[in-house]
């Protein structure tokens, strides 16, 4: 008889299993179907490592600790909570922008109770889910009206399929982005049934290009921002006031998509100055666009402001509905913009916390992380990430822990509980307190104290 067939005849039977001490208590945590399910797993993944000639631990309680262990990993939910130690502040991967206190309690309050989601308690009457930011918005940023749709790229398509369905749009050649995940802008226009006119070339554009390319089924003019790439050396576009009193000179709109989008010049912090909203406004574009998770520091959401006109007919197109937000997205938006409204965005919204925050007091953090790790205090840079002011940096001080294996010591740490996702630079694990919240730094300390770094 082959030795693997013998190793086989010493796997213990289910009923075996089932009525062991430890089965028993699993049963209780789980179901019996849970149990027998994880069960039977791991006997057959015990016969396919004897049968590769491997060896394999046959004993009940050894099988029974496996079937636990799965059980308890299956348990976890895909989406869970990680602590950000990247230092990239709107990092897409990890879900942005993280929400303000307030704009959490608002949503679990939405979540919980009824709403006036779609109810005017004025008239007692229905009312419109549409209306709930438009008087905030136009407060905030000096627009004729406001709506609110599921995300900037669906702001866009709605855009163009409500006022330039069959016409003609007509974009720089510079601007033709790809915006991430493998969208791009030009394939976005087509699904809105517009069509695209390229004018200028990849590094210069003038204003006399979109001059010359009108024609009488042009729509509108469209200004895309770059948001996560950067043109430097010989290049050119028309200025935004120069694209906007064309298109009003021939009767025609000018849209302004600025992707991330800020309410805040980025400017005091010594950054470069990200186009904002009221300037976009003030230059007179009939609409402009941009993203609720990003630099604006909400929920995931496309914001769309500008002439009441414009914006009217938006509400009315049957994508309207379909792009809709809802109870939960309205209220951590609605609490966001009351921290705008107040004044108090940068001590309150975690993204502007976070780009404001005094290096003397990431410094301490850092030094509080070496002690309990054993590692060094770095000068490094924090990134804005997100689509927002690309290439720029912020100083930094960053906790570095040497390794003989970096990459299992990132992965320890990314396998902890809560996880950490920290980087790799220099053959060294870095960890940057910029990004990590204020009320996670204890778990990461005790993570650290915990975790092998040879």
């Amino acid at each position: 008889m082959k030795p693997e067939r013998a190793r086989l005849r010493g796997l213990p039977a289910m009923d075996a299993l089932l009525t062991h001490d430890a089965a028993q208590e699993l049963i209780k945590q789980h179901s019996r179907s849970l149990v027998v399910a994880a069960l039977r797993a791991e006997l057959a993944a015990a016969r396919q490592v004897i049968l590769a000639g491997q060896e394999v631990e046959l004993a009940p309680a050894a099988i029974i600790q496996r079937a636990a262990e799965d059980l308890l990993r299956q348990q976890q939910p895909s989406l869970r909570p990680v602590i950000n130690a990247t230092g990239v502040i709107i990092h897409t991967n990890l879900g942005r922008a993280p929400l303000s206190d307030a704009a959490n309690v608002a949503m679990r309050a939405a979540a919980a109770d009824y709403s006036t989601l779609e109810f005017d308690l004025q008239s007692g009457e229905r009312g419109s889910r549409l209306d709930h930011a438009a008087d905030m918005l136009r407060d905030i940023a000096g627009a004729e009206a406001a709506l609110v749709v599921n995300n900037n790229a669906a702001a866009l398509v709605l855009i163009l399929s409500a006022l330039a369905r069959d016409k003609e749009v007509i974009i720089s050649r510079g601007q033709l982005v790809e915006i991430g995940g493998g969208f791009r802008i030009p394939a976005i226009m087509q699904q809105s049934g517009a069509d695209l006119v390229e004018v200028g070339t990849t590094n210069r554009t003038r204003i006399d290009d979109f001059a010359d390319a009108l024609t009488e089924r042009t729509a509108l003019l469209l200004r895309v921002h770059s948001s996560n790439f950067k043109q430097i050396g010989f290049v050119h576009q028309p200025d935004l006031p120069a694209l906007v009193s064309l298109a009003h000179e021939r009767d025609l709109l000018a849209v302004d998509d600025l992707g991330s989008g800020a309410l805040i010049d980025t400017a005091q912090f010594g950054l470069e100055q990200e186009p904002t909203v009221q300037a976009s406004l003030a230059a007179g574009v009939d609409l402009v666009c941009f993203s609720g998770d990003k630099l604006l520091g909400g929920p995931q959401a496309g914001l769309i402001l500008g002439r009441a006109e414009a914006v009217g007919q938006l509400k009315a197109h049957p994508l309207a509905r379909a792009l809709r937000v809802d109870k939960l997205t309205y209220a951590a938006l609605l609490a966001t913009l009351e921290h705008y409204r107040r004044d108090e965005a940068l001590a309150r919204i975690p993204v502007w916390q976070m780009i404001s925050r005094p290096l003397d007091d990431i410094a301490d953090t850092a030094h509080r992380w070496a002690k309990v790790s054993g590692g060094n205090v770095i000068k490094g840079a924090s990134t804005i990430g997100g689509g927002s002011l690309p290439g720029a940096t912020l100083p930094t001080w960053l906790l570095a822990l040497d390794s003989a294996n970096p990459q299992a010591l990132k992965t320890a740490l990314r396998r902890a509980d809560p996880p950490i996702i920290a980087r790799i630079a220099g053959g060294r694990v870095l960890l940057d307190p910029r990004t990590v919240l204020a009320g996670q730094e204890s778990d990461l300390a005790r993570v650290l104290a915990g975790v092998d770094c040879a």
